[in-house]
């Protein structure tokens, strides 16, 4: 199987895809992704598909659409085919593909076709690039990183890869004796480099997380026997996709510039990087072997994304980055925004949340918050709770995550739920009943009582306006409602989403700015609303200040035995 792709068409933003292969059988089937692993959401990459074309001894053969990117044709076996089509690559994002006159990065679930019977069978990669690209792709080179050819030992693997191109300068720099190279693009224009001018730092940061999440693991070197980190330096944006060997990051420079944004990519690479043993090796049996056709229900995304977001925060620390206050406000504020989202009480419970990822996580809108919760939010709520309780007993979550690395992950058996629990439960029985509960049901887990083991308290704040449970943003030139709280005075007013605000108590309304200031505890307020082209007046009364936020600061009265499982619990391991 050969795979190639013209990237030279870089001004149309056109892949040009040609796979070459013989043929065995006479029936022929072609499969394009519909998701691509790590991603937990239909793509349906076929929609960028155009002029697909499978030519044999210089005929042109019909393909037959089967299912929107599945195709079958009859061949002659034991003669060559080339199958020809483009692909358009306008999407910056790190599971779809994007090429412009500055780069290409490429997820090759969106443009490589499956070929039944040849998942197993080594795929060749080939690029055309142009003039003065380098490429960067995480596989290994036939005929020499000149030629541009590398070879995947199956379909996944190619699959797996991730291509990044353009004239990017690239960095090495070694984790436990294993090569890892860092190459990074800015949207923004310019010379991306003056991030390591700004951060002279960076590299060495980057590696001292990389061998923390080794630390973590128990393991002597990163899983993978090379790696390759490729950023996307954007005026905003955030997110990474995990790889075996390869992970894509892309972050913000407005995030970056704020206090503290710095630490947070660090979390953002620990987390990716972690990936490379909890997720891409260390796997749900549901995605053992993948699927490429369909999604598939994985009721343990929780451990898979949770356990991960966990760590994330504290691995920058144990790689000797940021103080007990940076975690403490790290992990605030995400205790914080789980505990302000309504769905987590009213909603999915933590299985469901990892079940219906394909069809609620990626696809938010301005009620989700009330009937859902993230299973990253809550699985690291989960996990921080595991972790505390499995430490008063002598253990760890580490412990738990390293036992089904061995038992699992090292040879890439998936696990079961029930797997998850027996692990739990070894090092900690009474877990054997109370984790399924909390996996069950919509309650919370006892996390201000896991705090208080470790001498930290949640406290919180309260806003300083009046509750109404509305938010409201500017565009063109009007003044409308984004969100309105569950039980709150806003609902019980009336209110929608998309509602525009015109004035209130006779005062005409511009910017979100000019409401708090006018609200009163317990006063009905008129509003004036235009709702599909129709004004309204409706009565609001807005309640006491609600907690606006939650904040972790250790507890001046804590005993000495919880400042003693704090000391062992902020270094992970050992347990």
């Amino acid at each position: 199987m050969e795979l190639t792709l013209d990237l030279t068409a870089s001004r149309q933003h056109l892949i040009r895809c040609r796979l070459r292969f013989t043929p065995i059988h006479q029936a022929l089937e072609l499969h394009l992704p519909v998701w691509t692993p790590g991603s937990y959401l239909q793509r349906d990459y076929v929609r960028q598909l155009q002029n697909l074309e499978l030519v044999q001894a210089g005929a042109v053969v019909p393909l037959v659409r089967r299912e929107p990117s599945v195709w079958t044709a009859q061949l002659e076996p034991l003669l060559p085919v080339e199958v020809n089509y483009g692909a358009m690559a306008t999407e910056l994002t790190v599971r779809t593909c994007h090429l412009d006159d500055d780069h290409a990065c490429l997820t090759l679930a969106a443009l490589a076709l499956q070929v039944n019977g040849a998942r197993w069978t080594p795929h060749h990669l080939h690029l055309l690039l142009p003039e003065g690209w380098e490429p960067f792709v995480p596989l290994p080179c036939l005929d020499g990183p000149s030629e541009h050819r590398w070879i995947a030992a199956s379909f996944d693997q190619l699959v797996d890869t991730p291509v990044e191109a353009g004239p990017h300068r690239w960095h090495g720099f070694e984790v436990h004796g294993v090569p890892h190279r860092w190459v990074c693009w800015s949207a923004v224009g310019g010379d991306p480099n003056p991030l390591l001018e700004r951060y002279p730092q960076l590299l060495d940061d980057v590696a001292g997380v990389c061998s923390a999440c080794c630390r973590l693991m128990g393991e002597a070197a990163p899983a993978a026997a090379d790696y390759l980190f490729v950023l996307h330096l954007l005026e905003r944006g955030f997110g990474g996709l995990e790889h075996d060997n390869a992970t894509v990051l892309q972050y913000g420079l407005e995030e970056l510039a704020k206090p503290g944004g710095y630490r947070r990519f660090l979390q953002l690479v620990g987390h990716e990087y972690l990936h490379q043993w909890n997720v891409r090796r260390l796997r749900p049996a549901e995605l053992t072997p993948i699927d490429y056709d369909r999604p598939m229900v994985v009721p343990t995304l929780w451990f898979a994304e949770g356990v991960t977001s966990y760590y994330d925060q504290f691995l920058p620390r144990l790689a000797g980055i940021g103080t007990d206050t940076d975690l403490w406000d790290d992990l605030g504020a995400e205790l914080s925004r789980y505990l302000l989202t309504p769905g987590r009480l009213l909603g999915q419970t933590l299985r469901q949340s990892s079940q219906e990822a394909w069809v609620k996580l990626y696809r938010q809108d301005a009620y989700s918050g009330d009937n859902q919760i993230s299973y990253y939010l809550k699985g690291a709520v989960v996990a921080l709770v595991l972790d505390l309780q499995l430490r008063l007993a002598g253990s760890c979550l580490a412990a738990v995550l390293r036992a089904l690395w061995q038992t699992h992950g090292r040879w890439r058996r998936g696990y079961s739920e029930a797997d998850l629990i027996e692990a739990f439960a070894a090092q900690l029985p009474e877990l054997r009943k109370q984790l399924p509960a909390w996996l069950e049901g919509q309650e919370d887990p006892p996390l201000h009582e896991a705090l208080h083991s470790v001498g930290l308290v949640l406290v919180p704040h309260k806003d300083t306006a009046p509750f109404t449970g509305l938010a409201c943003s500017t565009s063109s030139s009007s003044l409308s409602v984004q969100k309105v709280a569950r039980h709150s005075p806003a609902e019980a007013a009336g209110l929608c989403v998309a509602d525009e605000l015109i004035a209130l108590d006779g005062w005409r309304l511009h910017t979100p700015s000019d409401l708090p200031h006018r609200w009163q505890e317990g006063r009905r307020h008129s509003l004036t609303i235009g709702r599909h082209g129709r004004l309204r007046c409706i009565s609001l009364q807005p309640t006491a200040p609600a907690v606006q936020s939650w904040r972790l600061q250790p507890d001046p009265d804590g005993p000495a035995a919880a400042l003693a499982l704090r000391t062992q619990w902020l270094q992970l391991v050992p347990c």
